[in-house]
C-alpha cells in the first residue's frame, strides 16, 4: 500500500507516527517535499483533497476539542450564517499549536463550561466531539454581543421552532452558564 491510499482510507489525514508505524514514512516525506501532501502541523499531515472537504477530522487537528460557535449551529441548521473558520472550544488552561490551514478559530473555556453538554457526532464520516443543541444555542446568548444581536436572536427563534427542543435542559445549561435571567427575558419576548 502506498502513502496516498492509507491516508485516503484515514480520512485525508495520517500522522508521522502512523507513518513510520506502517513503514511509509519515506514515502511521506517524498510527497511532502514533492507537494502532493501538505504538513497541517508537526507530526500532522494531509491530502489536499481531504482538506476540499466540509469537515476536518477535528480530534486530530485539536486533540480534546469540541465544535462550538458557528459550526455547531452551522450543524443543527440554527443559522444562515456561513462560518468563515472552524469554531473550536478548549479547555481555558490548554496551550494549543493550530496549523496555518485549516482555519480554527478557537475558544476557551473553564472547566465546567467546557465539559457541559459535549456530544458526538459523524459530519463527513469523521466522529467528532460537538456540543449539543441547547449548549449551542446557550453560547449564542452568552455571546450575543460578540456575535451580535440579530444572529443570536436568529438561532433562539430557530430553537424555539423545532420539534426537538429541549426547554428544561435549555434553562439548566444556562443557569450553569450564569445567563439564565437573561435566557428567561429572551424566551418570554420570542414567545
Amino acid at each position: 500500500m502506498d502513502i496516498k491510499e492509507c491516508m485516503s482510507q484515514n480520512g485525508g489525514y495520517i500522522s508521522s507516527a502512523e507513518a513510520k508505524e506502517k513503514s511509509l514514512y519515506n514515502q511521506l516525506l517524498y510527497e511532502v517535499e514533492k507537494g502532493t501532501i501538505i504538513r497541517l502541523r508537526r507530526g500532522i499531515y494531509a491530502l489536499y483533497e481531504g482538506l476540499a472537504k466540509p469537515m476536518v477530522d477535528v480530534e486530530r487537528l485539536v486533540p480534546g476539542g469540541v465544535l462550538c460557535m458557528y459550526s455547531a449551529w452551522s450543524y443543527y441548521a440554527l443559522t444562515t450564517q456561513i462560518p468563515l473558520s472552524y469554531c473550536i472550544a478548549v479547555e481555558r488552561s490548554r496551550k494549543v499549536v493550530l496549523p496555518e490551514y485549516p482555519p480554527i478559530e478557537l475558544f476557551f473555556l473553564s472547566g465546567n463550561v467546557f465539559g457541559l453538554g459535549v456530544s458526538e457526532a459523524v459530519i463527513e464520516d469523521f466522529k467528532v466531539k460537538i456540543y449539543d443543541l441547547e449548549k449551542s444555542v446557550c453560547d449564542a446568548i452568552k455571546y450575543r454581543n460578540r456575535i451580535g444581536i440579530d444572529v443570536s436572536s436568529e438561532i433562539l427563534r430557530n430553537y424555539l421552532s423545532r420539534k426537538d427542543n429541549d426547554i428544561n435542559k435549555l434553562y439548566s445549561y444556562a443557569n450553569v452558564m450564569r445567563i439564565g435571567k437573561r435566557m428567561d427575558e429572551l424566551v418570554k419576548y420570542m414567545i
